[in-house]
């Protein structure tokens, strides 16, 4: 099975986290997603989050009716900081028969040498790099040079429609009392206004 892997936060989910998923299962030919909300991401320790199980619910609803995607909520059960490299080892691990993807946007490319064990990350898995609308190709030899060896064969990129969304941003409308409609999935939507998730006076904003 090709399996794709996608890491983030996801507080909350919008279209362009689906957009990028979806774009990459019939681009490089993928049998499944697998949407890996992370527990404490190393990289926003300073920042407060929601609670995995709000994230996780919220991307229940966004992929309902989707048979090829699936929320992996075992980052969520780990204790500590959740690094990606043993995502994928456990993955690996589980079933060796599987062929995985990892689907990273273009932008955080750069901070890849920054990771846990990045070298491993392709010993374990494909990346796919997501470029958006008619941005430049991303700098790969930067990252080889950066990473002392080059990686291309385990290396795709795939070019998505530009779609300028972020949960910051969507938090930040919930808090100023804006519209969210068409960012995100109507149930997600709906799901946080249920919840009074990003509210000046919710305990995470």
């Amino acid at each position: 099975m090709k399996l794709g892997i996608l890491g983030g936060t996801f507080d909350p989910v919008h279209f362009g986290h689906l957009l990028l998923a979806e774009q990459c299962r019939e681009q490089c030919g993928l049998d499944e997603v697998w949407f890996v909300p992370a527990g404490t991401p190393p990289h926003k320790l300073t920042r407060d989050i929601s609670p995995g199980k709000q994230r996780a619910e919220m991307l229940d609803f966004a992929i309902a009716g989707h048979a090829a995607f699936r929320v992996e909520r075992r980052e969520l059960d780990r204790n500590g900081p959740s690094f990606t490299v043993e995502t994928l080892r456990e993955l690996h691990e589980e079933d060796d028969t599987r062929e995985l993807f990892f689907l990273l946007g273009a932008d955080s490319l750069a901070d890849l040498p920054t990771w846990r064990d990045p070298r491993g990350i392709f010993d374990l898995a494909t990346l796919v790099v997501v470029n958006r609308g008619d941005r430049p190709p991303p700098d790969v030899d930067s990252l080889w040079q950066a990473l002392g060896a080059d990686f291309s064969r385990r290396l795709r990129v795939v070019s998505i429609p530009a779609i300028d969304l972020s949960s910051s941003d969507i938090r930040q409308r919930v808090r100023d009392g804006r519209s969210i409609r068409f960012m995100v999935p109507r149930a997600v939507e709906c799901y946080i206004e249920t919840n009074r998730l990003y509210l000046p006076d919710s305990p995470i904003v």
